[in-house]
Parts: structure tokens; sequence; C-alpha cells
């Protein structure tokens, strides 16, 4: 006779395993992450194709990862297919979107994820710092939305997903440009959310905090350890978890969220 302990492992473990096969919660719907190629994007993309969503993702510079991650994300038995497309121009996005529906047939989903930094002080900012911001982190938004719209107004459903972040609502010293375009995405989204909502179409925002990613794995420790201390939660997020909400917001448990910031940032705001 098996003793109780070992039962009790083998029926935790059969039931962790059912609500994960069980609890797809993307199943059937299509999905497009811009910006996936690493970091947020990444971890967003491999979060919904473990929910059974059908995705595409755009990269623009490594044509290397963003091959590998199509090939990681098959694995997991749904459509997957990467685009080298850059959403901050117009016909790009546009064609972007008619390549994702010739091919996929439809759009249920966007996450505007697609974001670049050139920070610096204001009296040192040159002009095209400004404007290469503006057009990758604003730009972007307003191109795909546009255009995923359309597919979205005919199917009367459809769910934006649009990255902020937490200096968007409070700024930073230093980062005037990205700043300014993280709030414009939180103004846009909003105004969207009531053009929309009547076609069953949500537009959300997610504002992430101090968040663990490639990016921050070059930083000083003791600079890292100084941001932690001012987090309510005493540490950095992970990408996961931010991918986690956008699952949420992509999902139909958030059906009556529309024109929402959410803060993904330990309590720093």
């Amino acid at each position: 006779m098996l003793p109780t302990s070992f039962l009790k492992i083998e029926w935790r473990g059969w039931f962790e395993n059912y609500i994960h096969n069980s609890m797809k919660l993307l199943e059937g719907k299509t999905a497009l992450v811009t910006g996936a190629s690493k970091g947020i994007g990444r971890k967003i993309a491999e979060v919904f194709a473990q929910h059974g969503a059908n995705v595409a993702f755009t990269y623009l510079s490594s044509v290397e990862k963003g091959q590998a991650l199509e090939q990681e994300l098959q694995a997991f038995g749904t459509k997957v297919k990467g685009y080298r497309s850059d959403a901050s121009q117009f016909a790009e996005a546009e064609k972007l979107i008619e390549d994702i529906v010739s091919e996929f047939g439809t759009i249920d989903v966007v996450v505007n994820n697609a974001g670049v930094t050139k920070d610096g002080l204001l009296m040192r900012m040159t002009e095209e710092n400004w404007d290469d911001v503006m057009n990758v982190n604003v730009k972007s938004v307003f191109n795909v939305t546009k255009a995923a719209s359309k597919v979205m107004m005919k199917n009367r459903k459809g769910s934006f997903i649009n990255m902020s972040s937490v200096v968007g609502v409070q700024g930073n010293a230093g980062q005037a440009n990205y700043a300014a375009s993280k709030a414009g995405i939180i103004g846009f989204s909003k105004s969207v959310a009531r053009e929309l909502g009547s076609r069953n179409i949500r537009t959300n925002v997610i504002a992430p905090g101090f968040i663990r990613t490639e990016m921050t794995e070059v930083l000083d420790p003791k600079v890292v350890a100084g941001w932690e201390a001012n987090i309510p939660l005493k540490r950095a997020g992970e990408a996961e978890e931010v991918a986690n909400a956008c699952l949420f917001l992509a999902s139909d448990l958030s059906s009556y969220v529309n024109g929402q910031v959410l803060p993904v940032d330990g309590g720093m705001l």
C-alpha cells in the first residue's frame, strides 16, 4: 500500500496538470503582440500560446531571435508566425494586419508592446531622440490600432492592450520623451475605449513598474537594490507577471473592463 504522503503528492500533481491543461483562457483566439523578440513582449507571446491562442508577433532588429521564438512557441500546439515589421510606419502596419488576417483569418487581441528608450536630460535631448521615441512608442500604437480596429469592428469584438509605464503616470527625470510617449498612450487608449466600446471592443493599458528583463541585468546591483527598496513589495517584477496581467485583459475574464490603466508595479504608484 502506498503511503498517504505519496498519494497526496500524486493527487496534487494530477490536479495541477489538470488545471494547467484545462484552463486555456485564450483558446480559439488570435493575438498579435508587437515587439516580441525579447523581454516583456516575448513572455506575453509565450503565455498567450500556453493558453491556447494562435499568436502573430513582430520583431525588427533580430531575425534570429524572431525565428527562434516562432519555433519555440509552436511547441504549444497553436499556430504561430513572426513578422519582421516596423509598426511605427503606417504602411507597414496596414500590411501587417492584412497579412495576419490572410494567414490566421482574423484578429481578436492586439498587444501594442513595441517601444524604445532614448533617455537624457531635457537640456541635452536632441530633436531626433524626441521624435524617435514618439514615433516608435506612440505612432506605432495609432498605426496598429487603426488598422486592426477595422477587423474587430467587422467582428464586433476584440481587445486592445497597450503597454504604457508608471513613468507615463508620474514622470521621471531624464525621461521626458519616454514619459510623454507613455502618457500619450494612456490618453489615446481612454479615447479609443470610448469610441469602440459600443462595438464590444475593449481598450486597456498596462503600466509596468521596475521589471526584471535583459535590460536590467546589466545594471549595477546597488542601483537595483536602491530601486527595490522603494517598492512596497521590495522586489522587481518579473516579465511573466506583466504577461499574466495581459492574459487577464485578453481573456473573457475581463469582459467588462474597458478604458482602464492597470499598474503592474508592486505598489510603486
